[in-house]
């Protein structure tokens, strides 16, 4: 009887010292985030330090922001500012923070048939691309570097589209656009950070227009920043929020911001992303 009672209280012991399983935190964010590797290198110091299981969709900003409406993500990290206000507007999102910041480049092939490097903007660039009727492959899945594409052409008075012959609307990530610019010898926008990351696997494609860094970019309409937003539980019902709202004061904290700031300076000499945290 005594090796029974002794035996049971081993169990609880044991039992009680197993580690608790981690909690889970759904994250819709951008394919950028994930082709660059910065997901990679920050996220887990975030798990060790909550318990926490990070469970990432990378997919355009549209589409993460709506897995967040929907309830299907807890936390959305994001780079499209007039629909995440709107997203803001509509009562989803309980704060949005600044976290980074990059730039929009525009590539293609290096003999530059558009002649894109002599142009006065990035808008000027695109009319460029269009007179020539240029191949250009365009993202067209709604993300932020799409809507940025689009608003681009609509202030050159423009409207592409794929009867052009011209223009490629191929509904893919980042990675993939670049990819098919790169085998097409096309034109593309893309933010620098996705490029720079990518660059070593595309080898027709060069930056054209946008400068060798963010602080030489002639374009400050090209300014790309990053906001995190928690799921609203009021409005969502059944989101982990507070797990959502450690984790955006955590990518905003100092420790984090540092580790960004320093994510790819060693490999391409200029960090992918630059922290802003507490930007006005």
């Amino acid at each position: 009887m005594r090796r029974w009672l002794a035996l049971l209280l081993l169990t609880g012991l044991v039992a009680g010292c197993a580690p608790a399983p981690p909690k889970v935190l759904r994250l819709a964010t951008t394919t950028s985030m994930e082709d660059s590797g910065l997901l990679a290198e920050i996220l887990p110091a975030f798990e060790q330090q909550y318990n926490a299981r990070v469970d990432v969709v990378a997919v355009g900003t549209g589409q993460a922001l709506e897995l967040g409406r929907r309830g299907d993500a807890d936390v959305v990290l994001v780079h499209s500012r007039s629909a995440e206000d709107e997203f803001m507007a509509e009562g989803f999102g309980t704060q949005r923070l600044d976290v980074m910041y990059n730039d929009f480049v525009l590539v293609g092939p290096e003999s530059d048939p558009a002649g894109i490097r002599g142009a006065a903007s990035a808008v000027d660039a695109l009319a460029r691309i269009a007179q020539a009727q240029a191949p250009f492959v365009s993202r067209g899945d709604d993300s932020g570097t799409h809507t940025k594409e689009r608003s681009m052409w609509k202030n050159a008075g423009l409207d592409p589209t794929p009867e052009s012959g011209w223009y490629l609307s191929i509904g893919q990530g980042m990675g993939e656009t670049l990819q098919m610019a790169n085998e097409s010898q096309s034109y593309t926008l893309t933010d620098r950070g996705t490029y720079l990351s990518m660059s070593g696997s595309l080898p027709g494609l060069t930056i054209l227009f946008g400068g060798a860094s963010v602080a030489e970019n002639p374009d400050p309409a090209l300014l790309n920043p990053y906001g995190v937003i928690p799921v609203n539980p009021e409005t969502v019902p059944g989101v982990n929020n507070e797990l959502a709202e450690a984790f955006a004061e955590w990518l905003i904290s100092p420790a984090t911001q540092a580790t960004i700031g320093v994510f790819g300076a060693d490999v391409y000499g200029q960090p992918l992303f630059y922290p802003n945290a507490g930007a006005p």
